[in-house]
């Protein structure tokens, strides 16, 4: 027996009294962790300060422009490990990978540490946006996968109580990140390196939780007083579609479409959340107040505080609407998504023109809502399409929309942005033609999630492994 036959799939089947219940803290563990991406824009400001510390100095600093690069490079390979790592995550079981994925987002830290060190651009990129990012991938995935398996009855439910910690995992990064720069700061440092490598280590024992609890449940294994349905019911399936057929079906595809319109909307409007609020209503912020530097850190304060009540909404959202969905129906709580996402993007620029701050933060606030209960609903979708035999691995494929949708949300908003702005229009309606481009994308994605179908059962697996 291997030294680390531990982590092979058969060594983690749960025993007797093993309760599914500690299986969701695990999960969190590690979806908390990964999710200290969405607060990778925190060390923009101190990276393009390297040389200079307190100052960028041109043509020897990083531009923000670039150093966007690392972000974007981490959701790209997100997406893409997940879609070619699924298959060997469902064979190998979530102990392995957790841990392969805590080895690989705890490294990408390390090795973007030894990048700023040596002020190397394209070895940070490749330390968090590649290393990183499969770590990213592989720690996304596993937790739903098994979190499925474990709750059949209430699917949604449990993929939300883990997705919710992604969303959740910048209020705790920022801070972290925040105060560990200014501990290790020096006049000659912006305290970027030994960030870099505390956060490795921090983040990599963090997740170790994962694999040290996670457990998967034995064969034909259900819940105390569950009843798997007898026939298909809607669009729950009773039969199951592995990930190489998945793909070959018309639903996946306009599953597909339907996440990547849903993120490409929300992702690029998260990006620029708080400069837009920011230039709409620079002159409400600033009433009363004189002096230019008080004026500029509340605006920046409201900035940051808008952000964060963003972050809530998107947490709040990746639980609420996925527990939602158990009751109403994945396929209806998406026309949801999109029918009052569509509305309420139509309503930014009139709610901007109206001067209410309070109405256009809290409309803003569902939205990211949705957003984030759009990456929490979808598992438990795929589950109710495909069955639940390789849902890890279709799920895995399917986030290449996100990976996609994290390029094209935040070029559109940005370069429609700076089009507007260069043909005279002022900064504080710049937004407004992205905001019914917006609106625009999720009445397109309202029809794909309309049109979405149960599986034909010729795509379903038969019992001796052979397609039917």
């Amino acid at each position: 027996m291997s030294a680390f036959s531990f982590l092979d799939r058969e060594h983690t089947v749960a025993g007797p009294g093993f309760t599914r219940w500690l299986v969701p803290p695990a999960a969190l563990a590690v979806h908390l962790a990964i999710g200290q991406a969405y607060a990778f824009s925190v060390f923009n400001k101190p990276l393009s300060q390297m040389i200079g510390i307190t100052k960028s100095l041109d043509g020897v600093d990083w531009k923000i422009s670039d150093l966007g690069w690392i972000f974007s490079t981490a959701i790209v390979v997100l997406g893409l490990s997940a879609a070619i790592f699924g298959k060997w995550v469902e064979r190998s079981g979530p102990r392995k990978t957790m841990l392969v994925a805590a080895c690989c987002f705890g490294a990408g830290f390390m090795i973007a540490g030894f990048g700023a060190s040596i002020h190397s651009l394209l070895v940070i990129i490749f330390g968090y946006g590649v290393v990183g990012g499969i770590g990213l991938g592989l720690g996304y995935i596993s937790p739903v996968s098994t979190l499925i398996k474990w709750f059949p009855d209430r699917p949604g439910m449990a993929t939300g109580m883990a997705i919710m910690g992604f969303g959740g995992g910048a209020l705790i990064g920022s801070p972290l990140a925040t105060n560990l720069m200014a501990k290790f700061a020096t006049p000659q440092s912006t305290g970027v390196v030994p960030t870099f490598y505390a956060m490795g280590a921090i983040y990599f024992v963090f997740m170790l939780m994962g694999p040290l609890v996670v457990r998967v449940p034995p064969p034909d294994w259900k819940p105390e007083g569950f009843v798997p349905p007898v026939k298909s019911e809607k669009l729950v399936t009773t039969g199951q579609v592995v990930a190489d057929e998945a793909i070959k079906t018309p639903q996946f595809w306009l599953l597909w479409l339907v996440l990547f319109l849903n993120v490409t909307a929300g992702i690029g409007v998260l990006g620029q959340a708080s400069l837009m609020l920011q230039e709409i209503f620079s002159g409400r912020l600033t009433t009363g107040i004189t002096d230019q530097k008080a004026a500029l850190a509340a605006v920046t304060a409201a900035g940051a505080g808008f952000t964060a009540l963003l972050s809530l909404f998107n947490i709040a959202g990746r639980f609420f609407w996925s527990s939602l969905s158990d009751f109403l129906g994945r396929k209806n709580v998406y026309m949801i998504y999109f029918a009052l996402g569509a509305l309420t993007y139509a309503l930014i620029p009139t709610l901007g023109k109206s001067g209410n701050i309070i109405l256009f933060v809290l409309t803003f606030g569902v939205i990211l809502s949705m957003y984030g209960g759009g990456f929490a609903t979808i598992p438990a979708y795929l589950r109710d399409l495909f069955g639940t035999i390789q849902v890890g691995a279709i799920h895995g494929r399917l986030l290449t929309a996100w990976s996609a949708a994290g390029i094209a949300g935040p070029s559109l908003v940005n370069y429609i942005r700076e089009y507007q702005i260069n043909h005279g229009v002022a900064k504080a309606d710049s937004y407004n033609f992205t905001m019914y481009v917006m609106a625009g994308l999720l009445v397109i994605g309202f029809i794909c999630n309309f049109l979405v179908s149960p599986v034909e059962q010729k795509h379903y697996q038969k019992s001796e492994g052979k397609m039917a």
